[in-house]
């Protein structure tokens, strides 16, 4: 059965879908099958930086409604073998928790990793991702909005008894003075949550989702979500941050 990671964020902009996109990359890598699921509707990015925008006939909301088939929605990236997308529909759309977990149990004997990527705040996709996921990555930049609401969503999944959320700071430049953080020390310990990675400011991250291209595979982001996949898979491996 595969293991339900949901993929949130207290604002947007935090780069969530690219780093959904790449971490189920990586997994995949590790000869695993990931199905990224993406229920951000009306704001879909996750088929073009996956590679599979145009050649998707059917959303998750045609799939939860019972328009068709699961297999039928579900694309395989050209880009990153055995990652495999479900697009969120263009506009419009509403994600019910019961037929979310009707969804991620008929799949989830398919795939060893199904991770969801939420729409940003705390509305039905996150509710719904919530009620049926075993853990949560929180996509945060390292500012003091994005931290500061980070919390209210960390203390959120607490509550309701998300058995572990953790930590993934995204965009984070060579030096943070001028961004009201004084350290990433500073970032975990008002977020409340393990780090699980640092993702670093990087144009190649930003060509490769632009332009519907794979991440060169030597760099530092990809070796950076190498090694959160290689976490995430129960390896004790350090962080890299540069």
């Amino acid at each position: 059965m595969a293991e339900i990671i949901m993929l949130a964020s207290g604002k947007g902009g935090t780069g969530k879908s690219t780093v959904s996109v790449l971490l189920g990359a990586a997994l995949a890598a590790r000869t695993l099958r990931v199905l990224l699921v993406e229920l951000d509707s009306g704001l879909r990015s996750v088929d073009v930086i996956a590679g599979v925008c145009g050649k998707t006939v059917y959303d998750v909301e045609d799939v939860l409604c019972g328009r068709c088939s699961p297999e039928k929605a579900v694309v395989e990236s050209p880009l990153y073998k055995d990652l495999f997308i479900i697009s969120a529909p263009y506009s419009g759309g509403h994600i019910s928790a019961p037929a979310l977990r009707a969804f991620v149990e008929k799949l989830s004997p398919a795939f060893d990793f199904i991770l969801i990527d939420t729409a940003a705040g705390m509305g039905a996709p996150f509710e719904a991702a919530r009620d049926v996921c075993a853990q949560a990555i929180l996509v945060l930049t390292p500012d003091p909005v994005a931290i500061r609401d980070g919390r209210i969503v960390a203390d959120a999944l607490y509550e309701s008894g998300c058995p572990r959320t953790r930590l993934l700071l995204n965009r984070v430049p060579r030096s943070l003075e001028g961004t009201g953080v004084a350290d990433l020390d500073e970032c975990i310990d008002v977020v409340g949550a393990q780090l699980l990675g640092v993702v670093p400011e990087s144009a190649q991250i930003m060509r490769a989702a632009a332009s519907s291209a794979r991440l060169e595979k030597d760099c530092t982001a990809a070796r950076v979500f190498a090694a959160v996949a290689r976490r995430l898979c129960g390896q004790d491996t350090p962080l890299v941050i540069t």
